[in-house]
């Protein structure tokens, strides 16, 4: 056969592409456990980070190791029996058993389907309870947002808000993950005192003259929609369909934190 014949450079072409495919294919699985780890080491680091840990704690493992994970059911606001290392929230919301559909009123976070079940985060500090670091999730303009907010030990004073995954415009909406916006989230309330969710993403810039100034914060300029999300995956994600049964009965002190 002719080097230069046209059967000839097919045949190279399509060896070239099994061969690559082989070691693409092989190097994907033998990194798969490493990605899979990087993940949770991240997930990890944002966990901290929202609960400000590091200024705390002198290492990360030394955080880690004050925080208890805890599954709570989300219908009724309890503690679960669940083993914390057993949960998997993709299985959850591929598994109609296990989750509810939201409807369209219900669906402000826009995730379709809400864990009867979900992962939660306690750190202790003198055996009480400190912070609360909760798993939050909602559609911002091209997906969904996803990250951990941090509440002091009145459960309503947020330590710190951060996303640990999204698709958000760099520049723009991206700028969930810019420092200077991510420290506006400290010391900021999120009930009233009729228990409401008052948090919210503004448009413009909070006025520390306002009555409002303790549940606003700023927004993010040329990312409305994105900022819009964020009011609403806090909104959801502390309510009634949420965490808010759950952090009600931490405030009425009708789970022991032996309990949790």
């Amino acid at each position: 056969m002719q080097k230069d014949s046209i059967l000839n450079i097919i045949l190279v072409g399509v060896g070239l592409c099994i061969v690559c495919g082989a070691v693409i294919s092989t190097v994907a699985v033998s990194l798969r456990d490493q990605q899979e780890q990087n993940v949770i080491f991240d997930q990890q680091s944002k966990i901290i980070d929202a609960a400000r840990l590091l200024e705390v704690y002198p290492s990360s493992q030394e955080a880690l190791a004050s925080i208890e994970e805890v599954v709570v059911n989300l219908n009724d606001g309890q503690p679960s029996s669940f083993p914390p290392q057993q949960y998997d929230l993709d299985s959850i919301l591929r598994d109609p058993s296990q989750h509810t559909v939201l409807n369209g009123s219900e669906d402000i976070a826009m995730i379709s389907v809400r864990e009867n079940l979900s992962k939660v985060y306690i750190e202790y500090r003198n055996n009480e309870l400190k912070t609360l670091i909760l798993p939050v999730r909602g559609y911002g303009l091209w997906g969904t947002l996803y990250g951990y907010l941090a509440l002091d030990s009145d459960l309503n004073t947020i330590v710190g808000l951060e996303f640990y995954k999204h698709k958000e415009t760099p520049g723009l909406g991206a700028e969930v993950d810019n420092p200077n916006w991510k420290k506006l989230w400290n010391g900021k309330k999120v009930f009233d005192e009729n228990g409401l969710v008052q948090i919210s993403v503004i448009k413009g810039f909070s006025n520390p003259q306002s009555t409002d100034y303790s549940y606003e914060v700023d927004g993010l300029s040329g990312a409305t929609i994105t900022s819009k999300g964020v009011s609403n995956l806090l909104a959801f994600w502390l309510g009634n369909e949420g965490f808010g049964p759950f952090i009600n009965n931490l405030k009425n002190k009708e789970i022991k934190l032996s309990d949790v």
